[in-house]
This record gives structure tokens, C-alpha cells and sequence, in this order.
């Protein structure tokens, strides 16, 4: 199966929060109530800092996927 780049989510335990998901490496959720950024999965200090100008571009692709999901939703 092939995974999307990204996924929406949202969990009735946080019922004002909606959530992206980034599936491909570097794993990571932003919540869209706060632009909070949670990695998935463990990066040392030397990764984080490979990955903070590809964290930009990423956090930009998803907020593109959100605009065009919400486009498509209220279709």
C-alpha cells in the first residue's frame, strides 16, 4: 500500500483541534489550533539541525494539503 504525504486528523479527546500528519521521514504532527510541531519519532540534535530549513518547506507543503483539502471539502 502506499501512504499519502500527508493525512488529516482530528481526536474526540481534543474536539477543537485538527491535525496533519506527516507520514514520510521525518514522521512529525502539527496541530493547526496552535502551529505546535510533535515529531513522531526520535531525532538527535545532528538531525534536527539537517532538518530545520526542510522543516520550513514541509510545514509549508502541509498547510497547501490543508487549503486544498478544505477547498475540496466544501465542494
Amino acid at each position: 500500500m502506499e501512504l499519502p504525504k500527508f493525512v488529516l486528523a482530528d481526536n474526540s479527546d481534543f474536539p477543537d483541534d485538527i491535525f496533519i500528519i506527516h507520514l514520510e521521514y521525518p514522521r512529525f504532527l502539527i496541530n493547526l489550533k496552535d502551529d505546535s510541531v510533535e515529531f513522531i519519532e526520535e531525532l538527535d540534535d545532528e538531525d534536527e539541525q539537517e532538518l530545520e530549513s526542510e522543516m520550513e518547506h514541509l510545514i509549508t507543503l502541509a498547510g497547501e494539503f490543508y487549503d486544498r483539502e478544505m477547498e475540496r471539502y466544501d465542494e
